[in-house]
């Protein structure tokens, strides 16, 4: 068992959702987070009532205060068998090959434990 923790684009996040729905992955955990890479910022600015599909990016240096820039994060935790399946779909609605494309992230779970009835294991998981 395993979390994958993908870092993402704000205006990526439904994208990713329905895409990984369409896999087959569809529990998850998603949210605000704020960061930055090495050398780059990506400035987001929406216009548009839909400002999903209407995102400008500015690729410039980071100034030396170094400003952090809104993200979305998503953590799935998935049976070892989903996990290459999850990373490959992030990836493949997620790369632009652009700076700030995001980061994904795959640790190890050692147990989950569901509060309603104490079931442990991967019969927790919703696949």
């Amino acid at each position: 068992m395993k979390e994958v923790m993908a870092i993402i684009r704000l205006n990526m996040i439904n994208k990713t959702k329905n895409a990984l729905a369409e896999a087959g992955i569809v529990s998850m955990h998603v949210k605000d987070v704020t960061g930055r890479g090495n050398g780059y910022l990506v400035a987001l600015e929406a216009s548009g009532n839909d400002a999903d599909k209407h995102w400008r990016e500015q690729i410039g240096e980071y100034s030396s205060v170094g400003r952090l820039v809104p993200k979305r994060k998503i953590s799935m935790i998935l049976p070892d068998n989903l996990v290459h399946k999850a990373v490959q779909t992030v990836i493949s609605v997620n790369q632009t090959g652009k700076s700030g494309d995001g980061k994904i992230f795959v640790l190890p779970v050692s147990e989950t434990i569901r509060v309603r009835d104490g079931l442990t294991g991967n019969e927790v998981l919703d696949f």
